[in-house]
C-alpha cells in the first residue's frame, strides 16, 4: 500500500450520524468483512481520538480491536492507555487491558489490570490511584475493584488501602471522589484531634446539594471527654445579584466537664445569618430604578463565647470579643441623593449582671439621607446635606429618638495663579431628641425632657500643593492650615439639663447614655504632606505631619498644643519597607500612641515586626494601656520546603497571646505540614466572670492532591486564668 495516509469514512445504517468513525493510517487492507490498518493508526470516534500501532475492524460485528501503545484522548480531559483495546460500536462496549487513565487537569492517574465498559459505565479490576509521578509516587490508593460513571464523573473505589512512601497507613472499605468540579452530595474530609482536657476530637462534615442554588453542610462533632455538638450551614443563591448563608450550632457539655471547669453554661448555642443583594429594590419590588440599591445583613446571636470556641477544633482562627455586633444595612443611591436605613444590635457576651444586657441601648433603626456635593458660581460655592435619625430601644430603661442634621456650605477660590487655594466653610448642625418609657428609679425623670440643639461653626482653610520633577524621581509637597472657629450654639431640654455633668466625657451616669454632643474647640490644624515617586510611578516615601493647636479650650480639650502626629512610610528598597505612625501629647508630655512596622520580603524570605503602644489612661480606666508586640517570619528553602514562625506578646499584661512555629513540605501531588501553636482564648465562667484558656497545639497536615486531606492536632489546655 501507499506510504501516505489513506482516509476511510465508515458510515453505518444502524448508527446515528454522531456515531460515525474515521480511520487514518499509513496502510489499509481489506480481508473480507475486516479492515486492517497498520502504521500510525488514528481513529476518531465521537469526541475521542485513539492512536495505536495496529487496528482491525469487522464491518459485520462493528467490532474494532487496537493493538500496541493504544492511547485514547477524550476532549482534553483525560487519557486512556492500554496494550489491547476492543470496541463494539453497535453495542457501545469497550475493554482495555492493561488499563491506564490520566485526568490531564488534576494529573490524577489510575492503573489497573483491566477495564470494561458499556456506554458511560466503567468497571475496573484491581488497581492503584495517585496524583504523583507514576515512576515514584509519594502516595497511592490501592483497590480491589472500582466503577466510574462518565456522565456524573464520579469514581468509586472498594477495599482501599492508603500507602504513603510505600507504607500502608490505613484501610477504608469504600472511598469515592469526583473527576470534575461540579457540586455533589457526600462526605467531606474529616477533622481529627486529641486534647489533654477534652479527649479525642472527631468531626465528619456532610455536604448535601439541595439544588442548583442551595446546599447544606452539616458538621457533627464529638469530644470524648467534653461532649458533642452539631453545626450546620445553609448556603443559597436566590438571584444573580444576591447570595446568603444561615449557620446554626449547638454543643452540649458533659456534666463532669461542666462542673470541673466551673463553666457558666452546660449548653452553647447560637446562629448567624449573612445576606447581600446588590439590586434589592429592583429584584424584590420590581422597581425600574436607574440608581444603585443594596442590602447587606450580618446577624449573629449566641448564649456565650464558647459557641465560637467550639465551632471547630482550631480556635486560633476564631475572632472572639466581649461584644457581638449585628447589622442590617439597606440603601439606595442615585446621582444626587443617598438614602439608607440601618439596624444595629450589640450583644454583650459576658455581663456579670444579667440586667446589663437588657439595658444595652440598641439603634433600631438608623435612617439616613445624604445629598451629594453640589457646586454653584462656576465651581466656587459648594454645599452638601446629611440627615440621620436614630431610634434608641432596649429591653429595660429609657428609650428615645434623635434627629441630627448637618449642612456644611463652602466657598473656595484659587489665588496667585492657582498656587494657593483658599476655602471658607460654614458648618451648621441641629439636633432634636425625645424620650419614651419610664427611666431607672435612680434617675430624676424630669431630666428627660424633649431637647433641641443648634450650632454654627466657621472653618477657613488655606493650602498649597507643589510638584517638581527630577531625572529619576518626582517630589510632591502639600502645606495647609485650617482654622475652626466655634460660632455659637443653643441647648434646651435634655441637652441643657445634663450638659454640666455629661459634657466632660467619660461619665458613667445613666442620664449621660444619650448625650452624644462633642464640644467644638476653636483650633488651628497645621498639615504637611509630601511624596517621593520614582520614574516608574512607584511610591518611595510618604510623609505627613499634623499639629492641632487648641485656641480656646473646652471641657474635653485644654488650650494649647494638641496631639502631634507623624506618619511616615518608606519603601527603602524593593524588598524592605518601614511604616511609623506616632502621636505625642504636649499636654501630658508623653507619647500617646505609636505603631511601627518593619518588613523584609523577597522570593525566599518574608520577615515582619510590629510594635503598638497606646496610652489610654486619661479616657479608659479599665484597660488604660495597650502595649503589644507582633513578629512573623517565613523562609522558602526551595519550591518544596517552607518554614515559618509567629509570635504575639501583650507587654502590658505580660501575657503571650500567640506563638507558632512549623514547616510545610509541598509537591505537585501532596502537602505535609507540622506546626506547634500556643494560643490564648476567652471563656465565660460561672457568675459571668471572664477568663482565658491557654491552649497548646501540635498540628499535622496531610493533603493528597487533588483528592484533599485533613489536619490532625493534639492539644493541651492550661489552667484557667482570671482576668
Amino acid at each position: 500500500m501507499s506510504r501516505y495516509f489513506f482516509i476511510l469514512f465508515l458510515l453505518f445504517s444502524t448508527l446515528n450520524a454522531a456515531d460515525q468513525a474515521e480511520f487514518y493510517a499509513k496502510n489499509l487492507e481489506q480481508n473480507g468483512t475486516k479492515v486492517i490498518a497498520t502504521g500510525d493508526v488514528l481513529v476518531i470516534y465521537q469526541d475521542a481520538y485513539i492512536t495505536a500501532d495496529r487496528a482491525i475492524y469487522d464491518k459485520n460485528s462493528t467490532e474494532l480491536e487496537l493493538f500496541g501503545n493504544v492511547v485514547t484522548l477524550k476532549g482534553s480531559e483525560y487519557q486512556l492507555i492500554g496494550e489491547h483495546v476492543r470496541f463494539n460500536m453497535q453495542k457501545k462496549e469497550r475493554e482495555i487491558a492493561p488499563f491506564f487513565m490520566l485526568e490531564k487537569e488534576s494529573k490524577l492517574w489510575l492503573s489497573a489490570q483491566k477495564m470494561s465498559s458499556c456506554k458511560s459505565e466503567f468497571d475496573i479490576e484491581s488497581g492503584v490511584v495517585s496524583g504523583c509521578n507514576p515512576d515514584d509516587p509519594m502516595w497511592e490508593i490501592y483497590f480491589s475493584s472500582s466503577d466510574y460513571n462518565d456522565d456524573t464523573k464520579w469514581m468509586n473505589l472498594y477495599n482501599t488501602r492508603f500507602h504513603i512512601g510505600g507504607v500502608p497507613i490505613f484501610y477504608l472499605p469504600y472511598f469515592g471522589y469526583s473527576m470534575d468540579k461540579r457540586r455533589r452530595s457526600g462526605l467531606l474530609m474529616p477533622s481529627f484531634g486529641i486534647s489533654g482536657s477534652e479527649g479525642f476530637y472527631y468531626e465528619q462534615p456532610l455536604y448535601i446539594v439541595v439544588g442548583d442554588q442551595v446546599d447544606i453542610e452539616l458538621r457533627p462533632q464529638v469530644r470524648s471527654l467534653r461532649g458533642q455538638g452539631l453545626y450546620g450551614t445553609l448556603r443559597f443563591v436566590d438571584s444573580k445579584d444576591s447570595k446568603g448563608s444561615l449557620t446554626l450550632g449547638y454543643f452540649g457539655e458533659r456534666e463532669s466537664y461542666f462542673k470541673e471547669n466551673n463553666l457558666q453554661n452546660d449548653e452553647h448555642y447560637g446562629f448567624s445569618f449573612e445576606y447581600e443583594n446588590s439590586r434589592v429594590l429592583q429584584n424584590w419590588l420590581g422597581l425600574d430604578l436607574e440608581g444603585q440599591s443594596g442590602l447587606y445583613s450580618d446577624v449573629q446571636w449566641m448564649n456565650d463565647v464558647d459557641y465560637l470556641n467550639l465551632s471547630s477544633n482550631d480556635t486560633i482562627n476564631n475572632v472572639t470579643s466581649n461584644q457581638v455586633y449585628s447589622r442590617v444595612n439597606l440603601f439606595y443611591s442615585e446621582e444626587d441623593n443617598y438614602y439608607g436605613t440601618y439596624l444595629k444590635y450589640y450583644l454583650d457576651l459576658n455581663p456579670q449582671d444579667p440586667s446589663k444586657r437588657k439595658a444595652t441601648i440598641q439603634k433600631l433603626p438608623i435612617v439616613q439621607y445624604h445629598h451629594y456635593l453640589d457646586a454653584f458660581l462656576e465651581q466656587h460655592l459648594y454645599y452638601t446635606l446629611n440627615m440621620q435619625a436614630n431610634n434608641y430601644v432596649r429591653t429595660e430603661g429609657k428609650e428615645g429618638g434623635e434627629l441630627d442634621i448637618n449642612l456644611p456650605v463652602s466657598l473656595q477660590a484659587s489665588l496667585f495663579d492657582e498656587y494657593v487655594n483658599v476655602a471658607y466653610k460654614a458648618q451648621l448642625n441641629g439636633r432634636v431628641i425625645d424620650f419614651r418609657n419610664s427611666a431607672d428609679v435612680n434617675v430624676i425623670d424630669d431630666i428627660y425632657e424633649q431637647g433641641f440643639y443648634g450650632s454654627l461653626s466657621h472653618v477657613v482653610d488655606v493650602g498649597t500643593y507643589l510638584t517638581k520633577g527630577y531625572e529619576e524621581n518626582s517630589h510632591m509637597m502639600g502645606l495647609s492650615a485650617t482654622y475652626t472657629k466655634f460660632g455659637s450654639d443653643k441647648k434646651t431640654g435634655y441637652y441643657e439639663n445634663v450638659e454640666q455633668n455629661c459634657s466632660t466625657g467619660g461619665s458613667t451616669d445613666l442620664e449621660c447614655e444619650f448625650y452624644t454632643l462633642n464640644s467644638v474647640a476653636d483650633n488651628i490644624d497645621l498639615q504637611f504632606t509630601q511624596y517621593l515617586i520614582d520614574s516608574s510611578g512607584k511610591e518611595m516615601i510618604y510623609h505627613r505631619l499634623s499639629q492641632p493647636i487648641i485656641v480656646q479650650g473646652t471641657a474635653d480639650q485644654e488650650t494649647g498644643l494638641g496631639e502631634f502626629e507623624n506618619e511616615f512610610r518608606w519603601n527603602i528598597t524593593d524588598r524592605i519597607s518601614f511604616y511609623d505612625n506616632t502621636f505625642y501629647s504636649f499636654q501630658r508630655n508623653e507619647w500617646a500612641k505609636t505603631l511601627n512596622t518593619l518588613r523584609y520580603q523577597d522570593s525566599s524570605y518574608d520577615i515582619g515586626f510590629s510594635y503598638l503602644y497606646e496610652d489610654k489612661a486619661y479616657r479608659d480606666k479599665i484597660e488604660p494601656y495597650t502595649n503589644y508586640i507582633n513578629a512573623d517570619a517565613s523562609y522558602r528553602y526551595d519550591s518544596h520546603y517552607k518554614y515559618f514562625v509567629k509570635y504575639a506578646f501583650d507587654v502590658e499584661n505580660s501575657i503571650k497571646k500567640y506563638s507558632e512555629i512549623g514547616f510545610l513540605y509541598s509537591k505537585r501531588c501532596w502537602d505535609f505540614g507540622l506546626r506547634y501553636v500556643e494560643n490564648n482564648r476567652p471563656v465565660l465562667l460561672n457568675g459571668g466572670i471572664t477568663s482565658s484558656v491557654f491552649d497548646k497545639y501540635v498540628y499535622f497536615t496531610i493533603i493528597m492532591k487533588p483528592l484533599g486531606g485533613s489536619e490532625v492536632n493534639y492539644r493541651t489546655t492550661d489552667t484557667l486564668k482570671s482576668r
